[in-house]
């Protein structure tokens, strides 16, 4: 029980949410806007994913927000260039993981700090991207949006495909060696070492997992819209961060599960729509999620201490 006692306190915070919301606004549960909320969040959790894999292996990744835009647009470009929608979507995988490979080898090969290395790549990539569209949106043709489907076929899958993931890299992380080779580093990076893995070999495969999945959920919210905003991603990284250490992540590295990130980003994800309906003013929102980021941090704090006596 102590073990999940992180993902069940998330657990027993968001039925606290939901039984709330049930009780005094109903109107929460109609099925589109609850399909329609997680079609939006469906992208991000991709990225929080790939987040919680990076601190797992103890680095940060601050520049994700910016990579969604260029894969974005990218991928826009590529589309309203009349190319394969299989091609285009590839084609936003592997730029992210490209970029992820940048960052990776600077962290990983010169042995540089992530915050420093994500903070740069995150500035260098938008402003070269402003400086490239100044601010023009970049149309897309029809049959991309919702991938040639109707829109709610379209947002099942898209959601579908989300849940699918995570499942996939839950399993790789708990039972593959190379998952387990993440919290090994994350742990304990001199004693991985010694036990034959190699630390900065994982920390770069941790990057370059991360961008891979950034240009998937880059592709699936291009999906979503008639046009590719050249700004997207704005914030991205900071609602990735939230939801893995609300989720349970050790900021410090070696613990944490996917599910409990999930959980933490339904949770943030449901604070804003249950503001509308119960009337509250939208200003809260920032306010009630940072009291439950700082709470997820003292609990992680205290638990780190009392772990260490």
């Amino acid at each position: 029980m102590n073990r999940w006692f992180r993902e069940l306190s998330v657990a027993a915070a968001l039925l606290v949410v939901l039984v709330a919301l049930a009780i005094f606004a109903p109107g929460f549960y109609q099925p589109q806007p609850l399909l329609s909320l997680a079609t939006r969040e469906a992208p991000t959790l991709l990225v929080a994913c790939g987040m919680a894999v990076v601190i797992i292996t103890r680095q940060i990744d601050i520049s994700v927000g910016s990579q969604f835009a260029v894969c974005s647009v990218i991928a826009g470009l590529l589309a309203a260039e009349n190319v394969p929608t299989p091609v285009v979507a590839l084609a936003a995988v592997a730029l992210g993981a490209l970029l992820g490979a940048v960052n990776g080898g600077l962290v990983a090969g010169l042995r540089l700090p992530s915050i420093v290395v994500t903070l740069a790549t995150m500035v260098t990539w938008r402003e070269a991207l402003r400086w490239q569209r100044q601010g023009a949106f970049v149309n897309l043709p029809d049959r991309l949006q919702w991938f040639g489907l109707s829109q709610a076929a379209g947002q099942w899958l898209l959601v579908a495909l989300a849940l699918f993931v995570l499942v996939v890299l839950a399993l790789a992380l708990r039972h593959l060696a190379v998952g387990r080779f993440f919290y090994a580093v994350g742990t304990d990076a001199e004693a991985a070492r010694l036990a034959g893995i190699r630390p900065q070999w994982v920390t770069f495969k941790a990057f370059v997992l991360i961008g891979a999945l950034t240009g998937l959920a880059a592709m699936m919210n291009v999906a979503q819209s008639p046009q590719v905003d050249p700004k997207s991603g704005t914030g991205l990284e900071l609602k990735a961060i939230a939801a893995v250490v609300v989720g349970g992540v050790a900021i410090s590295g070696g613990r944490g599960r996917l599910i409990g990130v999930f959980l933490g980003l339904v949770l943030l994800a449901c604070v804003a729509p249950a503001l509308t309906h119960l009337r509250v003013e939208a200003y809260w929102e920032k306010a009630i999620q940072g009291a439950i980021i700082l709470l997820a941090v003292v609990a992680d704090g205290l638990r780190s201490r009392k772990d260490s006596r």
